[in-house]
């Protein structure tokens, strides 16, 4: 298997994963669905979130994790999949607010924006309810709990 995860920090605190971790938490999703993938994780403050959801989802304000699929480029790269974009001081804020820890809530993020560039959803009950499965193993596997139940 071959997987290239560029990871940028935009946004950066002395508590941060490092980039070897947040390979090792994309990778995990990538091994049960590709041979090869290439793809970028951006970790942004509040401000560029908001910037880019409101210019491509029409929704003002910053938001945790956005994924953006490379639909132009499958035939001339197939192995690229896509950049994913994370508001790291929102995701703190809600690890805090939902009793979770910031890395467990970032595996979390990072998981759900892979699962999004590979064609998942969650739109509709059915295909929430296998992408919460699928992400609840996953986390499990890298030994967080179940991000579903310490919400509730």
């Amino acid at each position: 298997m071959s997987f290239s995860v560029d990871v940028q920090y935009i946004y950066r605190d002395k508590h941060m994963p490092t980039k070897k971790k947040i390979r090792e938490w994309a990778a995990a999703v990538l091994e049960q669905y590709r041979e090869r993938a290439t793809l970028t994780i951006r970790i942004v403050d509040e401000a560029e979130s908001g910037q880019l959801n409101e210019r491509w989802r029409k929704v003002p304000g910053a938001t945790n994790v956005l994924s953006f699929p490379a639909a132009a480029t499958v035939t001339a790269m197939p192995e690229l999949l896509g950049d994913i974009v994370i508001c790291a001081p929102l995701v703190r804020r809600q690890a805090l607010d939902q009793h979770k820890t910031f890395d467990a809530h970032l595996a979390h993020m990072v998981i759900h924006g892979v699962l999004h560039l590979l064609g998942f959803d969650h739109v509709k009950k059915r295909e929430a309810a296998h992408m919460e499965a699928i992400e609840t193993e996953l986390l499990d596997t890298l030994g967080y709990p179940d991000p579903y139940l310490l919400t509730q």
